[in-house]
């Protein structure tokens, strides 16, 4: 462990800081400072404390970081539930404490560590530098090291041996062994300089990059169309990794690459250009692709996120932006279309699968069952998503699409996890084949509605800044008409069914138990109307939030979109006013 004598080595060095009035926080600020080496996020806790912020303080020592949907999250900045050296260096070290015990063999195969082009000035935090103290650990260790030499997309760093991100029971496990090792070992867990003299660290970058650029050609079909497609596309990297990437991409397809957006193309940690770097965020993010593209004449917009996992498309019919649901429409009827052309036999129809979150569109469940090939659902989270790929590889069963609502996408299996490079490519190979039909993306996605039914959806969320107040709006529903009660009617309209992820409850099923693991930590119920309407409410595990999704799953030839369009603002309307109440809740952002 390590000399436990505070930055300068010495025991004395911390006692005559200012006192907090608060046994607990005393001993959380004392330790901090007796661990942390960085000097501006020990800054920041020194002010904090100089200044009696104890609700801030409390904040950011009170807790460490647990788990969400997406691994450990949480904001840049000084304190044991913020992203810094001190917290990588504790969380690395739990999970090579943890890994030792799993793999016989760590010793041989490493570890994989990537990063972005994010960081926060104020504490002297970047992607790369807290990549190379995740390094700086695990060599310390002697544990190889593949640390990518520059900033690389998400699906390129794999999660666990099955490629997919952690899930239960690691996940768990992996805390407990970081609660174990929260002292940095020794001096060399905070030496950046050890990845460039020690011999374990490799440079993965060309052997991985070669590999995806060359397995991403199983999911070209139409190169030749590619090679003379007329179609202008402008991209936007959001100031991330995605650039050079998304260029190799389209030369591996044929394509001319996408015209960048310059201003938006190079690593910017402060995202200069725009208010927030969320491409799911639609018109208002994409202001400067949309300048380019008219003046480009371009027809398609592609938009990464910073870590390009997650692919944003806008069209140029007075800029339709799709939405994650309906892109998932159109890339699930594309990916069966090239299945179906290069396996007609029925047979190969009936062992191939789509994945998709249980809050995003249904669109999927019904392409599979009027179409005869496989569909599951699984919880929020590519993880689960990813681990289920796994699972049917095993039984020769492949996953040819699967996605969430948040615009993540996977075309095919390459990576267990959302990729917005491989899903640019292919939406623009898709557009280049409907434009030989002389028809645009809009078009083909009413094409879809018209032949498998409409599916219109909302997607938003109320923000509640008082987890007790959660917790009592799931309570009342649940107790909505009596002790044990659900709700029976959502805009006078019943109520057939009621899933309940947090008690693992599902009216559906004959013994009254989902099939979803049960998820105590979280807040979530799906409501299945009479009318088609499936809506569900769920409380975010990283954010202030209770997010709710309805969608109107519409028979085929039902196509009178207005009037299916106010069914669903009413029902939404009334899950919001009458299930969480947020007049008397104080939940803003409400969108009624």
């Amino acid at each position: 462990m390590g000399d436990g004598n505070g930055v300068n080595g010495d025991p004395n060095a911390n006692q005559n800081s200012p006192s907090t009035g608060n046994f607990q926080l005393e001993t959380a600020v004392q330790q901090w400072l007796s661990w942390d080496k960085n000097p501006w996020t020990r800054a920041q806790v020194e002010s904090l404390v100089a200044a009696g912020q104890i609700d801030n303080l409390s904040s950011r020592l009170g807790s460490r970081m647990s788990f969400g949907t997406a691994g450990l999250r949480a904001p840049m900045g000084a304190g044991f539930n913020r992203i810094n050296d001190l917290t990588i260096i504790q969380s690395t070290q739990g999970l090579c404490s943890y890994l030792s015990r799993f793999f016989a063999d760590l010793h041989s195969r490493g570890v994989v560590v990537g990063f972005d082009t994010r960081g926060q000035q104020d504490s002297g935090c970047s992607s790369q530098r807290l990549a190379t103290l995740t390094a700086a650990v695990l060599l310390s260790r002697d544990v190889p090291v593949h640390l990518f030499s520059k900033f690389v997309p998400t699906p390129f760093v794999v999660y666990w041996c099955n490629g997919a991100q952690i899930s239960s029971p690691h996940d768990k496990e992996i805390l407990l062994s970081i609660e174990e090792h929260l002292e940095p070992w020794s001096a060399s867990c905070w030496d950046e300089g050890l990845v460039e003299k020690c011999s374990l660290r490799t440079d993965p970058l060309d052997q991985i990059n070669s590999c995806y650029m060359e397995e991403l050609t199983t999911l070209c079909y139409h190169r030749d169309l590619n090679i003379q497609c007329p179609l202008k596309f402008v991209h936007s990297s959001f100031h991330g990794v995605g650039h050079d990437f998304i260029q190799q991409a389209f030369q591996t397809f044929g394509f001319t690459p996408p015209i960048p957006v310059l201003e938006q193309k190079d690593p910017d940690p402060n995202f200069s250009t725009i208010h927030v770097p969320n491409p799911e965020e639609g018109e208002s993010v994409l202001e400067l692709s949309f300048l380019l593209a008219e003046k480009e004449n371009a027809r398609i917009v592609l938009a990464t996120d910073p870590d390009a996992d997650r692919l944003a498309v806008a069209e140029k019919s007075g800029w339709k932006v799709f939405t994650g649901n309906e892109l998932a429409a159109l890339l699930g009827w594309w990916m069966f279309f090239n299945w179906k052309e290069n396996h007609p036999s029925p047979a190969d129809t009936q062992r191939v699968y789509m994945l998709a979150t249980t809050v995003s569109s249904k669109i999927l469940q019904t392409l599979a069952n009027m179409e005869g090939f496989h569909f599951e659902e699984t919880l929020p989270g590519f993880k689960w998503i990813g681990n289920r790929i796994h699972e049917l590889s095993k039984t020769g069963n492949p996953v040819i699409f699967a996605f969430e609502e948040s615009i993540g996408f996977l075309c095919g299996s390459m990576v267990p996890e959302k990729d917005g490079v491989s899903a640019a490519v292919v939406v623009a190979e898709m557009a280049a084949y409907l434009q030989e039909k002389n028809l645009s993306l809009n078009q083909q996605l009413n094409n879809i509605y018209q032949m498998y039914g409409y599916h219109l959806s909302k997607t938003s969320y109320v923000i509640c800044r008082n987890p007790p107040t959660i917790k009592k709006i799931f309570h009342r529903i649940r107790n909505f008409d009596g002790d044990g009660s659900y709700p029976k009617t959502c805009a006078g309209i019943k109520i057939l069914n009621i899933r309940d992820i947090t008690t693992g409850y599902d009216s559906s099923r004959a013994d009254l138990r989902s099939v979803f693991p049960v998820s105590k930590s979280s807040q979530m119920i799906t409501f299945m109307l009479q009318n088609g309407i499936v809506a569900t409410l769920r409380s975010s595990g990283t954010e202030p939030k209770i997010k709710y999704y309805t969608e109107f799953c519409a028979a085929p030839g039902k196509s009178d979109v207005s009037s299916l369009e106010e069914e669903l603002r009413q029902v939404t309307d009334a899950l919001l006013i009458d299930f969480l109440e947020p007049e008397k809740n104080n939940l803003t952002g409400c969108l009624v």
